[in-house]
């Protein structure tokens, strides 16, 4: 669905966060196809040369989009632009962004991410986690990021840059640097470990309490499975709500943010915490009571197919945490940044989430860098995983009621059962 004016014409945050990023990155996509393949709501992940034309077609202006790589336009007032043919298709070659590039001021660069194809579709996710600052591409670059990077966290944390942190690549020189410069042992930046330990503090990591044992022999019910499900959200929801009142900065959000925040993201916290610090038991002891549940032909042939896209996207996410062993820690702040979604509408203190945003980024991005040297394309594919957080909530949120315990009968016996790439078709056969 549309959520307002996005450089210039009314689109969806997919769309918005998708033109961004193309631009920003310098983008060029190739279509396998004719170069007109259907864009509509189920379709535009599939292909994302015809995604990004069809935005140019309808007027998205990239003028509009901030030099800065900060979230929000560069005008408000800026409307649909019209361009030539001509002018598309040398965006679409990606000639525009190689005659930008011989330009002396600084320009965006491509930053490398491999991650793009972050969903099973091979399409861009539904959403867009804002990077708190921009991407500097000159052969200066490496020379500047000691400063600028100083400046950032100075700003956000508050404290002194120490000099083992002059020389180390920002977020968005990850790709273009981690090559040339060797991972050196380094000293956590100051502030970064008390901030760390205050989120994980805020964390329950007691297993869950619901009862998940089920004696051999019984036939768990649709009905039986789905009160289990329910008795599951309640607990994960209640932690939820007592996660953030024990936040360090819980006390400085108005009572119309804390609400406001909490309601818009509850689904995507749970949804975190069960891919992470409650994986064991999610995908172990209630994967164990869904395999004692029977679907009948009915409820088969009634599962939709946004049930079927939705299952095999969570099977996705599964493998990317599963592979990516994502820490206590990564997850205290990935949780932390997720909360923090300033582009929530119908909050009263925007510029205040903004920073504790930031803050928070910069803070996982520290720890992330001093735990894991040897891999410096963790730190992205972490938060790249949070659009697509954002995006299954969405989609879980519209499955029917009815549909939900062959839904996590079918993720959850793959999950556990299957190491190879997800597939809707074998998974299908699996539950069958």
């Amino acid at each position: 669905r549309a959520t307002g004016l996005h450089y210039g014409i009314i689109s969806c945050e997919g769309c918005k966060g998708f033109f961004k990023r193309s631009i920003c990155n310098k983008r060029v996509y190739r279509c396998s196809r004719d170069k007109n393949c259907e864009m509509s709501r189920k379709q535009r992940n599939r292909c994302q040369y015809c995604r990004l034309l069809k935005c140019l077609q309808m007027g998205m202006n990239r003028k509009a989009i901030r030099e800065d790589g900060m979230p929000g336009g560069r005008n408000k007032s800026i409307g649909p632009v019209q361009i030539t043919d001509e002018e598309i298709e040398r965006i679409m070659s990606g000639q525009e962004f190689k005659e930008e590039a011989s330009l002396p001021e600084h320009t965006w660069s491509n930053n490398g991410d491999s991650s793009d194809h972050s969903s099973p579709s091979n399409g861009a996710s539904e959403g867009n986690q804002p990077s708190p600052a921009s991407t500097l591409s000159s052969n200066r670059s490496v020379e500047m990021n000691g400063g600028y990077t100083a400046a950032l966290r100075d700003q956000y944390m508050n404290t002194p840059m120490n000099t083992p942190y002059q020389l180390l690549p920002h977020l968005f020189s990850y790709h273009a640097q981690s090559g040339l410069l060797a991972p050196q042992p380094r000293s956590l930046y100051p502030q970064s470990h008390p901030l760390v330990l205050q989120l994980v503090a805020a964390e329950d990591l007691a297993p869950l309490t619901t009862p998940m044992l089920i004696e051999d022999g019984y036939k768990v019910t649709q009905v039986e499975l789905f009160a289990l499900l329910c008795r599951l959200a309640d607990e994960l929801l209640f932690r939820q709500i007592s996660w953030i009142k024990k936040l360090p900065f819980f006390c400085e959000l108005s009572i119309e943010d804390y609400t406001c925040l909490l309601s818009s993201t509850w689904q995507e916290l749970i949804l975190l915490s069960c891919l992470t610090i409650y994986s064991a038991q999610i995908f172990g002891d209630l994967a164990d009571v869904t395999a004692k549940y029977t679907p009948s032909e009915d409820e088969m042939q009634g599962f939709s197919e946004n049930g079927m896209e939705v299952m095999e996207r969570l099977i996705y996410l599964f493998r990317k945490f599963h592979q990516l062993k994502v820490s206590n820690e990564e997850y205290a702040c990935m949780k932390a940044i997720n909360f923090l979604n300033q582009d929530i509408r119908g909050l009263t203190n925007v510029s205040q989430l903004e920073q504790l945003n930031k803050r928070y980024w910069y803070v996982c991005q520290d720890y992330t860098e001093y735990k894991y040297p040897h891999q410096p394309k963790r730190f992205p594919e972490i938060m790249m995983c949070l659009p697509e957080i954002r995006f299954m909530a969405g989609k879980l949120v519209n499955v029917p009621l009815e549909q939900l315990p062959l839904l996590f009968k079918a993720v959850l016996h793959s999950c556990k059962s299957r190491t190879g790439p997800p597939s809707c078709e074998c998974d299908k056969q699996l539950v069958l």
